[in-house]
């Protein structure tokens, strides 16, 4: 383009175009085209922000496997609602409903020789990277609830003759030596078996920090156990309806720390043991935060072993539980709070679960010095310059409680303080949960040499609740039987075998028995050879803001965590993933 010449443009080329065709045709010019107005300027895309919900809990220790003892805690109980798959559930009115999101169907066959159940699973169930849910997850802890130590619900397990993979995996046939009623109680979280089964640290610790796979609506993304706190997201494998909310945070903190956190809004819900005081600061809340009591599946109790050479003779026994101040040991592990509300007055049932009726004998609660000094009196015991002694040897007492639970501490050291007071001495010895449910207390005094004794005389430990009450019952006072190849399961954390008793358990495990029935002879054995002195059922508080929605207590002893995939809680400017 020349300097100073003006440019021809396409305005200029369409005028003197129509011109043209004006002269030559002399028709009248088209109407003019109005132009099309501007489009409005597209907004620039956002990513919405992702929703959270941060839940305040006591602690965060490690060992997440929901079928030990030693990892029998809110924790595990929390995570394996989110992430691990059960073939029931409990419905609103506690009993057990088939979960279709994991199963096709789950029936026993009416023509099988033996008592045989068929499971089908769905198609698309598969774990978070990728592997499908299936029968090897099934074998897996059939074989792993039945053989190993400290388990909390083995009974139904040992039942088992063999599990056999049909259709790809995707059906599972279990045989069982008899008949067995609670059949719908097993093949509760479920778990990975082709992650765990060659784990290089074994059942025992591969669930130290976490589920290497989920196979529920949230997966693990972060466990950072010193800082105390887990946060977990929505798991986009999940076959299921998807989680509300895209992130879930559990943040650990003191009772105080859970009430100010609840005040300020920096938590949006608490699911925490809470004592005396704690409850009166909560209700301080008002209308803005609504608290309500959740009961735990375990009951807190004083197991005194029979196994235990000071242990043996139930006049000893009875004569331990005489010196104890029964209210006085609740108020330590409860603190006043809800499980004070919970006192246990039966061996086999926990007071929320379903039948539970209170079976203990009269005038239980001691103390009663004028028994303990008639009891020991009666087993062969001298009362000398303080100490009760025989043979020449005194009666000193080794009580354990796991080092990670500080509940069960305040209650063993309340419990040998009161023992010393009646001249009973007594140690507290504090192992860790794997070594003290794994290995100290499931000694079988069948295999040992006559006259050995373990090492603990005394603990204190949960019983485990809201599986099958007669497998339960066979769990904590059953002898133990034998596998196919005549090799005795574990003995009970308890010590307890009574041989006269044992048909009775058997018959209520295969339905012969009424449970109410068989439960009544058992209790009365039970309390007689004082065995075990229950406590109280744990609970916790569940309390929440008005910025959460979709928080529920949960059905039967699930807890509120089992219906966390509902809760709708409110963006987050942390959305770093």
């Amino acid at each position: 383009m020349h300097q100073g010449r003006r440019p021809f443009t396409v305005v200029s080329l369409l005028v003197t175009i129509g011109s043209l065709v004006v002269a030559c045709t002399d028709a009248p010019p088209p109407p003019l085209v109005e132009p099309p107005e501007p489009s409005p300027q597209t907004a620039p895309s956002t990513q919405p922000m992702p929703t959270e919900v941060v839940v305040g809990v006591d602690s965060l220790e490690g060992g997440f496997n929901p079928h030990t003892l030693a990892d029998l805690s809110p924790t595990s109980s929390a995570l394996s609602s989110l992430m691990l798959p059960s073939v029931f559930r409990p419905a609103p009115d506690g009993a057990r409903t088939l979960d279709t999101t994991l199963m096709e169907s789950a029936d026993v066959l009416p023509e099988a020789e033996r008592f045989t159940v068929r499971y089908r699973i769905r198609k698309e169930a598969a774990w978070s990277d990728g592997a499908p849910i299936a029968a090897e997850d099934f074998v897996y802890l059939w074989e792993q609830l039945r053989s190993q130590p400290g388990v909390s619900d083995p009974a139904g397990y040992q039942l088992i003759d063999d599990v056999q993979s049909r259709d790809g995996g995707k059906a599972v046939e279990v045989t069982f030596e008899r008949p067995y009623p609670g059949w719908q109680s097993l093949f509760t979280n479920l778990l990975p078996a082709h992650l765990l089964r060659d784990a290089p640290r074994g059942w025992a610790t591969a669930l130290d920090s976490g589920y290497p796979a989920s196979g529920g609506p949230f997966a693990i993304r972060q466990v950072d156990l010193q800082r105390g706190e887990i946060i977990l997201e929505r798991n986009d494998r999940f076959w299921g309806p998807p989680a509300v909310s895209d992130r879930i945070v559990l943040r650990a903190s003191d009772q105080a720390g859970q009430v100010d956190a609840l005040r300020s809004g920096d938590s949006h819900l608490a699911v925490f043991g809470a004592d005396r005081s704690t409850m009166a600061a909560l209700r301080e809340l008002g209308s803005s935060v609504q608290v309500s009591t959740v009961p735990r599946p375990a009951t807190m109790q004083v197991l005194l072993r029979p196994t235990s050479a000071q242990l043996a003779d139930a006049r000893v026994r009875n004569a331990v539980v005489a010196g104890l101040d029964r209210q006085a040991l609740i108020d330590e592990g409860s603190g006043g709070g809800p499980g004070d509300q919970l006192h246990a007055h039966s061996q086999v049932l926990a007071p929320s679960e379903r039948g539970y009726t209170p079976t203990e004998p009269p005038g239980g609660d001691g103390p009663s010095p004028e028994r303990v000094r008639q009891l020991l009196a009666e087993a062969g015991y001298r009362h000398e310059a303080g100490a009760w002694t025989k043979d020449g040897r005194t009666l000193n007492l080794v009580i354990a409680a796991p080092f990670e639970h500080e509940q069960y501490i305040r209650i063993a050291e309340a419990a040998a303080k009161q023992l010393r007071a009646q001249d009973v001495q007594a140690t507290v010895v504090t192992p860790t949960s794997d070594q003290m449910f794994g290995e100290m207390l499931p000694t079988n005094p069948l295999s040992e040499e006559p006259g050995a004794a373990s090492s603990v005389d005394m603990a204190i430990a949960p019983r485990p609740a809201d599986g099958d009450p007669a497998a339960m019952m066979a769990a904590s006072y059953g002898c133990p039987g034998v596998d196919s190849d005549d090799q005795p399961f574990p003995f009970t954390a308890t010590g307890f075998c009574d041989h006269l008793l044992q048909p009775t358990i058997d018959a209520a495990l295969s339905g012969a028995l009424p449970f109410e029935k068989a439960s009544a002879k058992v209790e009365s054995v039970l309390w007689s050879q004082a065995v075990a002195l229950p406590l109280y059922q744990q609970a916790q508080v569940l309390a929440f803001g008005r910025e959460v929605r979709g928080v529920q207590r949960g059905n039967g002893l699930a807890g509120p965590f089992s219906t966390a995939a509902q809760w709708q809680g409110t963006p987050s400017d942390n959305d770093g993933y």
